[in-house]
């Protein structure tokens, strides 16, 4: 990597980045660690107020490992995907019970908790702890890809290659490094986009593979299924009513909730299967750990 890109990146990170609560100094590793796990397929603009809203609730893990799974459900409320909202509970008892209440430094232990994958492992321990790791996400990628290779986009899925070519970019610093990896996921959050970036604004235009190229482009990716009408949908009309009532609600008076038998039971199905639904003894539903 030339020697000038890390301070670059850092000059431009220091005066545009987007003010986040969990990027402030002084920021907690357990807020890091919600924000990581709620920006999962969740843009910024809808976990901004979430992640205010939980740590308001639960500042600490200890204080969502003694709450309910089922109180962790209601107050994911419709951020989406809400299989987080239960891995994030049970990662706050094991923090507590494992590691003393502090979210642990080690990429390698924080992998370990439930719904923490290598690339939220990485995050957390070069955002919070200044550890020397790689973190891969969507705009790193695409970022990396442009300057490096001359890709417009990156491949589906990160390669061996990939990986180790984001490795050979960090900074030998531990929080440089962490620097260098904030300020390029802003850069392709907020200048090198998927569809149409601001080369003009680009810090790094000198230097990248894809101009020098003439910014060859690649054919579009397959748009996401909708969402109207699909299991997503119906598995969220489903928890949005349990979420409602305090109390497990029969098993005929949740069917109502979705017009298609056949889905109804495919999506609830898939709910009990990930531990967000719980049958009751008596046929009746509830949210995990409400059940009579």
């Amino acid at each position: 990597m030339p020697t000038d890109y890390a301070p670059v990146i850092a000059r431009w990170y220091a005066a545009h980045a987007r003010d986040l609560p969990w990027r402030r100094p002084g920021t907690t590793a357990w807020s890091i660690l919600v924000s990581e796990v709620m920006l999962q397929q969740t843009p910024v603009s809808r976990v901004l107020p979430a992640h205010a809203a939980w740590l308001q609730r639960w500042p600490e893990p200890a204080a969502l490992a003694a709450a309910s799974p089922a109180d962790a459900v209601r107050q994911w409320d419709r951020l989406g995907y809400p299989r987080r909202a239960v891995r994030l509970h049970e990662s706050s008892g094991i923090i507590t019970d494992r590691y003393g209440g502090q979210v642990p430094s080690s990429a390698d232990q924080l992998e370990s908790l439930p719904g923490v994958g290598s690339y939220t492992a990485a995050a957390v321990a070069s955002f919070a702890f200044g550890r020397r790791h790689a973190v891969l996400d969507t705009n790193v990628r695409r970022v990396l890809a442009r300057l490096v290779t001359g890709a417009f986009l990156p491949a589906a899925t990160p390669t061996a290659a990939e990986r180790q070519l984001a490795q050979t970019l960090l900074p030998e610093d531990g929080r440089l490094a962490a620097r260098w990896s904030v300020g390029v996921m802003e850069l392709g959050a907020l200048i090198c986009t998927a569809a149409r970036p601001r080369c003009g604004e680009c810090p790094l235009a000198a230097g990248c593979a894809w101009l020098r190229l003439g910014r060859p482009t690649t054919p579009a990716r397959r748009l996401a299924p909708a969402y109207l009408g699909s299991d997503r949908q119906c598995r969220g009309r489903l928890l949005a009513h349990l979420r409602a009532s305090a109390v497990p609600v029969p098993a005929d008076i949740l069917a109502t909730a979705w017009h298609d038998p056949a889905q109804y039971s495919r999506s609830l199905a898939t709910l009990i299967a990930d531990g967000l639904v719980i049958q009751c003894p008596d046929g009746s539903l509830a949210l995990p750990g409400e059940a009579s």
